[in-house]
């Protein structure tokens, strides 16, 4: 991708929008991988390019957590280790998946996480407060299916990534983690799995260094934007918006296939 003024200042801007919204309700990568790929980078490459932008999110999102004494150790203990195979596996089908393949699934993952964020399940969770101590352990059975949980959580991240979020909280929210603590356990899995998964697409040359770089450096800047904006209570209208900006890139994405 050539990186004239005119692409530097889309990037930037689109990589605000997203990581204010990314703060507020969630779903960044629904905005900025079909951005990529409609600024002219084929979808596999924008695949990988984006990495680098969930890379230095969950850096910052991690960090954050960690100041105010959130951590779920456990949990990542349990996950970590199926989530890395599911991501080896989600990363190799990506990077192997052709073009048009990748776009189509694309376009009906946008669908579909925006009926998602339409319908909000997740308001009902985060009333629950309800979550494992730390330190507990789940019985063997349901740490079985944990681990397929996760290994499934692990293999979407490496395969698509965008609506990611909304899986893991699937999965947290039905061993009894609210909200919070979902996202604890989210920001930290992916920020253990992404250098996996953008190091396979770099050795397969799907990443683009200088765009993912530049739209990362947006992202930053929109995460402290979606930090201050939080208080404003505007999660309910960004919703919205976001509904539709996704199925309109969704549909984009279909006649563009």
């Amino acid at each position: 991708m050539t990186h004239d003024i005119t692409t530097i200042l889309i990037l930037f801007g689109v990589g605000l929008v997203a990581g204010t919204i990314n703060v507020i309700a969630g779903g960044g990568s629904m905005i900025t991988l079909p951005v990529l790929i409609l600024l002219g980078l084929p979808p596999n490459v924008a695949n990988g390019t984006n990495r680098v932008v969930i890379l230095v999110q969950n850096t910052g999102a991690t960090w954050s957590f960690h100041r105010l004494g959130l951590a779920s150790v456990p949990w990542l203990r349990l996950a970590l280790a199926p989530a890395l195979v599911g991501v080896a596996f989600g990363t190799w089908a990506a990077v192997h998946v052709g073009d048009l393949a990748f776009q189509r699934i694309l376009a009906l993952v946008l669908v579909l996480a925006a009926g998602w964020i339409f319908w909000h399940p997740t308001d009902s969770v985060a009333d629950a407060k309800m979550f494992p101590p730390e330190g507990t352990e789940p019985l063997l059975l349901r740490l079985i299916f944990c681990g397929v949980g996760f290994y499934g959580v692990g293999f979407y991240g490496g395969f698509i990534q965008a609506g990611l979020g909304f899986i893991t909280l699937a999965v947290t929210s039905s061993y009894g983690l609210d909200l919070i603590r979902s996202n604890v356990v989210k920001v930290s899995l992916v920020l253990m799995f992404t250098p996996l998964a953008l190091a396979i697409f770099a050795y397969n040359g799907r990443v683009d260094w200088a765009t993912g770089f530049l739209l990362a450096a947006g992202t930053f800047v929109g995460a402290l934007v979606g930090v201050r904006l939080q208080v404003l209570k505007g999660q309910r209208w960004v919703r919205g918006v976001l509904t539709v900006v996704v199925v309109a890139f969704a549909v984009r994405l279909l006649i563009g296939g």
